[in-house]
């Protein structure tokens, strides 16, 4: 984000129930950072996060306990946002970011969709990342059980893999390589008692279209270990709409299309090293995302447009897309076209089709 954004950057934590969310969020309200934070906390159910678990008491806390703020609430999440910004305005307990810990029973993604659609949430605020926290030691039974849970890991833009202590490495790159299955866009940290460097949870501009692919070009997370392994992969932002990329001939899968546990979610990429033609690109994912949008949980790319010197770059959020034109190539540069769709169910052939038809 450039300096010049003066909204107030939104982190969202989620993950399933017992993965070290509120142990985190606590880290966060504890640290030596010099920052303030708002929290909107909402448990499911009638019975809100037990207070004695939010350390913090120069921080406001505010508990949604009326229902999921991911389903039935989401006008709830407005209000309170809206509520926070008049206090914000007021110059009463200032402060310099928002966290949303969402429910670990809670699906993600219209938490994402209200600080990326509605106009005077986002006129004040900007959707900074979504941290997803798993247990190393529990993660593939709730893989296999729980949609929401595999929704979850779909829609962070940052896994955090916690636990790790308690599970052998075989079992932690067992884990791993399933979530680059089901989410190839995030990169990885694993951590013991979500002991995780702040800088990398806040601040990430994790959906940030300026930031994109600008550590490493890369669209897809490595194993551990690796070159690139922790790095900001493809980012993303808001609302709106671009209409330049580029593909590939040919296309692939990235990661295991749930062939061990029949995952419905998985991630699949299509790339390009020829320019791609814009207004056809554009018309392509507009209509892909009208009719497959719901099972689109994420998608990124970046793109080669044909007669253009700068990368597009778009994102999106089921039917939400966003694109822009942004740094020029570098001389030298290789160009290409890349994009990662992250969904269920998805048609790799249809993408690859649909996306090679773009090619100028």
């Amino acid at each position: 984000m450039t300096s010049s954004d003066t909204r107030i950057p939104v982190t969202v934590l989620t993950g399933y129930l017992g993965a070290g969310k509120t142990t985190l969020l606590n880290r966060i309200l504890t640290g030596d950072h010099g920052m303030r934070y708002a929290v909107i906390v909402n448990e499911f159910g009638e019975i809100g996060i037990d207070n004695d678990l939010v350390v913090g008491a120069d921080e406001d806390l505010f508990e949604m306990n009326n229902g999921c703020v991911c389903c039935t609430v989401r006008g709830d999440l407005i209000r309170v946002v809206g509520g926070l910004m008049r206090r914000q305005k007021l110059g009463e307990r200032a402060f310099d970011g928002i966290i949303v810990e969402t429910t670990g029973l809670a699906d993600p993604g219209p938490v994402a969709q209200t600080f990326l659609v509605d106009e005077e949430v986002r006129a004040k605020t900007r959707l900074d990342g979504v941290t997803t926290l798993v247990d190393a030691r529990h993660v593939m039974a709730r893989l296999d059980d729980s949609e929401q849970a595999r929704a979850q890991v779909a829609f962070g833009d940052l896994l955090v893999v916690n636990k790790t202590d308690l599970v052998s490495e075989a079992e932690l790159e067992a884990v791993e390589a399933r979530l680059r299955g089901l989410n190839p866009l995030a990169p990885l940290i694993r951590a013991e008692r979500a002991q995780v460097p702040l800088d990398q949870v806040l601040g990430r501009g994790g959906f940030d279209l300026t930031r994109m692919g600008e550590s490493g070009d890369r669209l897809a997370n490595p194993p551990h270990g690796h070159a690139g392994h922790v790095h900001d992969a493809l980012c993303e932002h808001e609302h709106g709409h671009g209409h330049h990329e580029h593909g590939h001939e040919h296309g692939h899968g990235t990661g295991p299309r749930g062939h061990d546990h029949g995952d419905d979610i998985a991630g699949v990429s299509v790339q390009s090293d020829r320019p791609l033609d814009g207004t056809r690109l554009t018309r392509w994912l507009d209509a892909l995302l009208a009719e497959h949008g719901a099972d689109i949980l994420r998608a990124k790319g970046i793109i080669d447009v044909a007669g253009e010197e700068r990368r597009l770059v778009f994102q999106a959020v089921h039917m939400i897309l966003e694109g822009d034109l942004q740094r020029p190539w570098r001389d030298g540069e290789p160009r290409y076209s890349r994009a990662v769709f992250i969904g269920r169910n998805l048609d790799e052939a249809m993408l690859r089709d649909g996306f090679a038809a773009c090619v100028a």
